[in-house]
């Protein structure tokens, strides 16, 4: 069986995977495909299903393969407190942010629980998603949901039952392995961040048998092996069909499929994919098994153009339907591939925008604004923030050191009460630069964080706000 990448086109894609079992008959090339592109296409939902687990689990191994907590690493069960935000020079991780610092860590709740420590906040805005190893965010304390006051949790497995001390709140994870992804706001003056780091350090996290006693988390063990220095989606991507679906398989006995994925794991027992068993590779047609990665990611990749839940607006993307999946597995796919660790929507929302509204791309070469009317900036609770990047999602060197902007820079306001945001290479002249966003000389993406949006009118959930275009200056 011959498969090509000019055969299987993005556009073909959506005909083949719907033609009837009579037209799948036909022959291609030398093969005939019978069954086979049926199981094909068995095996790309297989690997879609599956994505977010096995990226998520690489993920855990490059963050995890240290001795002891470093910069965005820390071994299992230890807290990492990154202490300030990335600068232009930052290449770790695509699309950071400059306005919440991380404090995360990847534990196993197969043995025993963890307990989780939250200091008194103060009123400060926060959150502490908890996300299970398909990446739904199963619980998620802060401000918007407990408050700021302080909080301790028990981080349970999907099997555990026993006590808990008094006053400690069990949160029950449906996985073995909880990625706590938790963020903390910070204005990034040398005074706040002395002020979150104080917070960081409150903040502790430790198994259930050391719970009020003396603990010292052990050292991590560093496997050599563990490839520190490749994109994890890039690790992910370049497996093939066989060592991804034996590890998806590894994973599964510990990490339990959800009760609604019955129907879909029925359908891929054709394949050799069976919950609680090794992986029968000898099930997979080796003729076709080369291919699975490149189509499945295929796949995944041609949601962002035809998922109806995308919504595309005024040059701006985005979507609402994060954080809780349920059976929408290209969802759940398509969100681990370009921005893993995503939030529930009424926590966070995350616009992006490639081009303008008429489809031209961004160059710094031209001036830009973004046009607030008076009252209609991003409704919020928490925060809002534009960030620019590069076109490879970094930062932007600029003489101000400014990577985003946020009603934190005191943005002036036009007479009429509205804000505009002046996207461009070069100062708009000092009385201006409170609301300069500044642009690289080339190509850029732009990003709008909404912390906590506003789930009444107006609200970008419902769709009562709408985010306004970003205009081309005329003359520019």
């Amino acid at each position: 069986m011959i498969i090509t990448r000019r055969a299987l086109t993005i556009g073909g894609l959506s005909l083949l995977a719907g033609a009837s079992t009579s037209a799948s008959k036909a022959a291609w090339g030398d093969f005939d495909l019978g069954e086979g592109l049926e199981d094909f296409w068995l095996a790309t939902d297989a690997y879609i299903y599956g994505y977010p687990l096995v990226t998520l689990e690489m993920t855990r191994r490059v963050f995890t393969n240290v001795a002891k907590p470093e910069g965005t690493h820390a071994p299992m069960g230890q807290l990492i407190r990154l202490r300030e935000y990335p600068n232009a020079s930052y290449r770790d991780v695509t699309a950071p942010n400059a306005d919440t610092l991380y404090t995360t860590a990847f534990f196993e709740v197969d043995k025993e629980p963890w307990v989780l420590s939250i200091p008194d906040m103060k009123g400060r805005y926060y959150l502490f998603p908890m996300l299970d190893g398909w990446t739904n965010v199963f619980q998620v304390p802060g401000k918007r949901t407990t408050g700021t006051d302080a909080q301790t949790y028990a981080i349970t497995g999907p099997g555990w039952t026993g006590t808990l001390p008094q006053g400690m709140r069990e949160y029950k994870s449906p996985t073995n392995i909880v990625w706590l992804l938790g963020r903390i706001y910070c204005t990034g003056t040398p005074e706040d961040y002395k002020a979150v780091h104080e917070l960081q350090d409150q903040c502790k996290l430790v198994p259930l048998s050391a719970y009020g006693k003396p603990y010292a988390p052990p050292e991590g063990t560093v496997d050599p092996s563990i490839d520190m220095k490749t994109a994890v989606r890039e690790q992910v991507n370049r497996m093939d069909a066989v060592a991804y679906f034996t590890l998806l398989a590894q994973l599964m006995k510990t990490n339990p499929p959800a009760v609604a994925d019955a129907p879909a794991l029925a359908r891929f027992a054709r394949i050799g994919l069976v919950p609680g068993k090794d992986f029968d590779a000898s099930k997979l047609n080796a003729d076709f098994a080369k291919h699975i990665p490149e189509i499945a990611f295929d796949r995944i990749m041609l949601q962002f153009k035809v998922n109806k839940d995308v919504q595309h607006i005024n040059g701006w993307n985005f979507t609402t339907k994060t954080g809780l999946y349920g059976t929408d597995y290209l969802m759940r796919a398509l969100v681990t591939a370009i921005g893993l660790g995503a939030n529930r929507p009424q926590d966070a929302v995350y616009p992006t925008s490639l081009k303008d509204a008429h489809d031209d791309a961004y160059d710094g070469a031209n001036k830009y604004v973004i046009h607030f009317d008076r009252g209609q900036t991003p409704p919020v609770e928490g925060f809002w923030s534009i960030t620019m990047y590069d076109a490879q999602y970094f930062f932007v060197a600029n003489p101000i050191n400014r990577y985003s902007i946020s009603p934190r820079q005191n943005l002036k306001s036009n007479p009429d009460g509205s804000i505009d945001i002046l996207v461009q290479k070069d100062s708009p002249g000092a009385d201006k630069e409170s609301n300069w966003l500044p642009a690289p000389a080339g190509k850029f993406i732009l990003m709008l964080r909404m912390y906590w949006p506003n789930e009444n009118d107006p609200s970008i959930l419902d769709g009562t706000w709408t985010i306004p275009e970003v205009k081309k200056k005329a003359g520019a």
